[in-house]
């Protein structure tokens, strides 16, 4: 079996003073990396983020998710990257997604540390080939590369593993109930990361933080 995956929660939260409780918490259930979704924030304003990201004592993931790929973020697509480049230095990755226009997304890859390469497909999961030819696009341009797609039979679910077992450095997910279980068997295909919840999901099928904890030490035994 590979190394134990990172715990990621995602913290979705209005206003940053309850993201950082949230944060707090977090952290003290276990979770070895956050992500802080940008786009939940009601007033997303740099040099604020910035501020909590650089004095949280902890991994942060810094996401500003598109409407067209499960977002929230009501801006244009100049300001959402433009928060993204603002905020990079204090995250550990900026999470960005291969859709983005190229002349921003190549703006937000410059000004990070190391970046998550993300695709979503909430209709459908393509054939392993379609997959696999996206995960190489990602990892042409970042440093981790990640796929969500949505399962319509247990079939589907699978296609994730069939991924996996052929990339390194990748997240691979199902979504939706049906595919909840990938988020902790991804672990045995080499997946690098994987998103747990303390409060409410911010994505279909994610496991709690104290579930997923204990199927990973589980797994470590094997």
């Amino acid at each position: 079996m590979t190394d134990k995956p990172l715990i990621c929660v995602p913290i979705f939260k209005e206003d940053l003073d309850s993201a950082k409780k949230t944060a707090d918490k977090a952290m003290k259930l276990g979770a070895d990396i956050l992500e802080l979704r940008i786009d939940a924030l009601k007033n997303p304003d740099s040099d604020k983020i910035g501020r909590f990201m650089d004095t949280f004592k902890g991994k942060i993931i810094a996401t500003n998710r598109k409407t067209i790929e499960g977002g929230f973020f009501k801006g244009s697509e100049a300001e959402r990257t433009k928060i993204l480049r603002e905020v990079a230095e204090f995250a550990e990755f900026v999470d960005i997604e291969l859709l983005t226009e190229k002349k921003y997304l190549k703006k937000v890859i410059k000004a990070s540390k190391s970046t998550i390469i993300s695709f979503h497909d909430f209709k459908k999961t393509p054939r392993v080939t379609e997959i696999l030819e996206v995960v190489m696009q990602e990892k042409e341009i970042g440093d981790m590369a990640k796929f969500a797609v949505m399962p319509h039979n247990m079939q589907d679910t699978l296609i994730v593993f069939q991924v996996l077992s052929q990339v390194k450095d990748t997240i691979g997910i199902s979504m939706g109930d049906l595919g909840s279980y990938t988020r902790v068997i991804a672990a045995l295909f080499g997946s690098p990361l994987t998103f747990a919840s303390i409060d409410e999901v911010s994505a279909p099928g994610q496991l709690d933080i104290e579930s997923t904890k204990l199927f990973l030490d589980k797994f470590k035994k094997w």
